[in-house]
C-alpha cells in the first residue's frame, strides 16, 4: 500500500478520509467560510499540502450529493494534482444555481482519488493509424437515443 503524507497549514484543516471501506475517493474539506456566488466560481482552501508517492497523481472530483442537490461542482473536474506539487490543495468550485451557496469551514467540498501513472513515450507517424471498428466516430457515435 502506498502512503501519502499530509501537512496541515492551518489548525482548522481536516485530514482527508474515506467515508466507507472500499470507497475510491476520500473527502476533502474547506477551512473557510466562503460564498460561491450564483452562477459563479470560488477558490476554496483546504489548509493541507501533501507529498504524493512516486508515479501517482491526485484527482479532485465533485461530490455527487453537492452536485445533485445544490448544483455545486469541481469546475475543472477532475482537477489534477501532480506528484511534484507540494503547495496548498485548493478546489475550484462552480455554482450552477441562481442563488448563492455558502460553504462553511469543515464542510466536505470534494473528493480526491489517487491514481497510478502510466508514463508513455511520444512518437509520430506520417502513415496511417491502425484501423478500428469505431474509427473516427466521436461524440454520440455509440448511439444515444433521443426522443
Amino acid at each position: 500500500m502506498k502512503e501519502i503524507i499530509f501537512k496541515k497549514l492551518d489548525e482548522k484543516a481536516i485530514l482527508p478520509k474515506y467515508a466507507k471501506p472500499g470507497d475510491a475517493g476520500m473527502d476533502i474539506s474547506s477551512i473557510e467560510d466562503i460564498v460561491i456566488p450564483a452562477r459563479g466560481i470560488a477558490l476554496v482552501h483546504t489548509g493541507l499540502c501533501m507529498q504524493l508517492p512516486e508515479r501517482t497523481e491526485a484527482q479532485v472530483r465533485s461530490r455527487s450529493g453537492l452536485a445533485l442537490k445544490h448544483g455545486i461542482f469541481v469546475l475543472n473536474s477532475p482537477g489534477t494534482i501532480d506528484e511534484g506539487y507540494t503547495g496548498e490543495i485548493c478546489v475550484i468550485l462552480g455554482n450552477l444555481k441562481d442563488e448563492d451557496f455558502k460553504v462553511n469551514s469543515g464542510d466536505r467540498i470534494a473528493q480526491m482519488v489517487i491514481a497510478e501513472l502510466c508514463p508513455v513515450t511520444i512518437s509520430e507517424t506520417k502513415g496511417e493509424l491502425k484501423q478500428t471498428e469505431r474509427g473516427s466516430g466521436g461524440f454520440g457515435s455509440s448511439g444515444i437515443k433521443s426522443n
